[in-house]
C-alpha cells in the first residue's frame, strides 16, 4: 500500500487532485462528550451558566468544517456546501454527529470529524467549571459518499 501524501523519499506533501472531477461527496462522522448524571440533568433541565451549551456546539462544530484546511496543513481548501451538526442530551452526556457535503475534487471526511471534534470541544468548555471529568469519546467517521470509493458505512453504528 503506498501512502498518498508521502512523495518518494518520504516527505510529506500535498496530493494533487487536480485532474480529478467535482463529484458530490458527503461525510458523516460522530462522537460525545460523556459526563456525569448530574451535569445531564443540569443540561437538560438548560441551568449551564455559560448559556446555551448545545446551540454554541453547533455552530463551532460548523464554523470548524470550514476552518479544517486551516488546521490540518495536508487537506485541501475546498467548498464546504452544507454542514449540519446535530447535539443532543442522552443519559451518557451528549452525542454529536456532523454531516458535511460538498461537490468538489475531494471528500469532506476530515471536515465532518474537525465538526464533531471542535463541537465537543466546546461542550467541554463550556460545562468544565461544573464538571472537570467530562471525556470526549469515540470521535469516528461513520459513513462517507461519492469519490472513487463510492459509499462506505461504518458497521457497528447501523445508520
Amino acid at each position: 500500500m503506498s501512502l498518498t501524501h508521502l512523495d518518494a523519499r518520504g516527505h510529506a506533501r500535498m496530493v494533487d487532485v487536480t485532474e480529478k472531477s467535482p463529484t458530490v461527496r458527503a461525510a458523516t462522522a460522530a462522537g460525545r462528550v460523556r459526563c456525569s448524571p448530574a451535569l445531564v440533568a443540569t443540561l437538560r433541565e438548560g441551568d449551564v451558566p455559560k448559556g446555551d451549551v448545545l446551540a454554541v456546539a453547533r455552530v463551532a462544530g460548523i464554523a470548524a468544517a470550514k476552518r479544517t484546511p486551516e488546521l490540518l496543513p495536508l487537506a485541501h481548501v475546498i467548498g464546504v456546501h452544507g454542514v449540519t451538526v446535530d447535539v443532543e442530551v442522552d443519559d451518557d452526556g451528549v452525542a454529536i454527529t456532523a454531516t458535511v457535503r460538498t461537490a468538489d475534487r475531494t471528500g469532506v471526511e476530515m471536515e465532518a470529524l474537525t465538526a464533531v471534534s471542535v463541537a465537543a470541544l466546546n461542550v467541554v468548555d463550556m460545562v468544565k467549571g461544573l464538571d472537570r471529568s467530562v471525556t470526549i469519546t469515540d470521535v469516528r467517521l461513520v459513513a462517507k459518499s461519492g469519490g472513487r470509493s463510492g459509499q462506505w458505512r461504518r458497521e457497528e453504528d447501523g445508520r
